[in-house]
């Protein structure tokens, strides 16, 4: 069913802005206005000018801002600091990292281009919810600089290795390599034989594509697509080789060794007071409740979090359905481990989905135990994620010892499974918001996709 297509890779030119390290960018949604600033002052180059993340006010302020990155783009194209693959392949993406754990892992998957096809049709699969302000804004942007500068990142099933296999046989072209901010390794490698390619194409003829990180950048494409089908002159349609109809992905096996799914971690701002008994009274008729105890607040939350793990591996089949919660103004740990009972309550929900710790977390904590609505604390900011636990421990403190009128509780979680990303978005059902954190991102500026019109990409011959 995916249409797998070479494409002609841009990417920047060394020679002209030095160190690539410099010049790209995690993706753009997980990058805020300080951090702008940071990219900004680290290389005139750097693909934060043309990746734009929001309005930021002086004169790059409305719709001057995507002309700005437009114009920028096609300048860097001229100078050459910018430089277009001459003969479309796929690219070997590998990514060298440490795992919270320790363990050093290496993430294997390739880039190509993909053929778009609207979530209904079922062969590129969602499994998150989008926003149309966010939609809005990448399309003006894509629209304007006619380029797909972030790749969607997605997942495909391959237990022999098959792909990966066949395109790491063949003669490769290496492009270079990037160190992030955290010390992942990121490299890249062209490959152009073209039967290695086909084979690759014809392999997934009749398989499914899984969005892991990307929603909004593969949902502005199709909306991208429908613009071009609505203007004059176009009969409502496109070429099926028209680069418009393809987007830019980033494509791993799920069954890949190295590919990690992080949890992500809420800091709950409880408006009010609220001590520990007071917490517990809430939980006991939903969880077993357990204190966590003997050790300072880091290895309270090291000791839930190892418990938590062992009793997933103990639960093979499905989420154990346990939680960590701490409590920084009396530095108090507890493991909660759902009651068989307490299942009842999440009846209405589809059966894939009630053994997700996060609608365990929305639907049981949250509503049921805190009587909070989940989203209404999102537009209210009384809730933070983070998938480091030690970030978000440093801020519960910080925020139990400075804040007045609230009480920070901390919620530590078990990551989502990727098994559980499959069956959710098999069933064309969707997860709460921060259900998945597949680290690490792939980096933006490494590798990009040009528009160009009147081009027609390869189809199989």
């Amino acid at each position: 069913m995916a249409f797998i297509a070479p494409l002609r890779g841009v990417h920047f030119n060394p020679q002209k802005v030095g160190s690539l390290d410099e010049v790209v960018t995690p993706p753009y949604d997980v990058i805020n206005a300080g951090g702008v600033e940071a990219y900004q002052s680290r290389n005139p180059y750097n693909m934060i000018r043309l990746d734009i993340v929001k309005s930021q006010g002086g004169e790059e302020a409305g719709d001057g801002r995507y002309e700005a990155a437009a114009t920028l783009f096609r300048q860097w194209l001229e100078e050459k600091v910018l430089v277009r693959d001459p003969q479309p392949g796929l690219y070997l993406y590998h990514t060298e990292y440490s795992h919270p754990s320790g363990r050093r892992l290496t993430r294997k998957g390739f880039v190509s281009l993909v053929g778009l096809a609207e979530f209904a049709d079922g062969v590129v699969k969602p499994h998150e919810q989008t926003f149309d302000t966010v939609i809005a804004d990448r399309l003006r942007l894509m629209a304007v600089c006619k380029a797909q500068f972030s790749q969607i990142f997605s997942l495909y099933s391959d237990p022999r290795n098959e792909v990966l296999a066949l395109l790491e046989a063949q003669p490769r072209e290496a492009m270079g390599s990037v160190t992030d901010g955290d010390g992942c390794v990121h490299s890249l490698w062209r490959v152009g034989d073209g039967e290695a390619i086909r084979e690759v194409q014809r392999w997934f003829l009749d398989k499914s594509l899984y969005i892991a990180d990307g929603h909004h950048r593969y949902t502005t494409a199709l909306a991208y697509r429908r613009m071009l089908r609505a203007a004059p002159g176009s009969h409502g349609e496109l070429p099926v080789t028209s680069p418009a109809n393809h987007i830019i992905m980033y494509l791993c096996p799920m069954e890949d060794p190295g590919l990690s799914v992080l949890p992500t971690h809420r800091l709950v701002r409880w408006p009010g007071g609220m001590d520990v008994e007071e917490l517990l009274r809430r939980f006991e008729k939903y969880f077993h409740c357990e204190e966590i105890s003997g050790g300072s607040r880091n290895v309270l939350i090291k000791e839930v979090l190892a418990r938590m793990e062992e009793l997933e591996r103990q639960s093979p089949d499905k989420s154990s359905s346990t939680f960590g919660v701490y409590h920084p103004g009396q530095d108090r740990c507890f493991l909660l481990s759902l009651k068989p009972e307490a299942l009842d309550l999440l009846e209405g929900r589809p059966e894939v989905l009630r053994q997700l710790d996060v609608v365990v977390l929305s639907d049981i904590i949250m509503a049921k135990a805190l009587g909070l609505d989940e989203h209404r604390c999102e537009e209210e900011a009384r809730i933070a994620y983070s998938s480091n636990a030690d970030e978000a421990l440093e801020m519960a403190v910080e925020e139990s010892a400075g804040s007045q009128g609230i009480t920070p509780l901390l919620f530590v979680m078990n990551p989502t499974r990727v098994g559980q990303v499959r069956d959710v978005a098999d069933r064309n059902l969707i997860m709460p918001h921060k259900s998945t954190y597949f680290y690490p991102k792939i980096m933006t500026g490494l590798l990009f996709n040009q528009l160009v019109d009147g081009e027609e990409i390869r189809r199989i011959g």
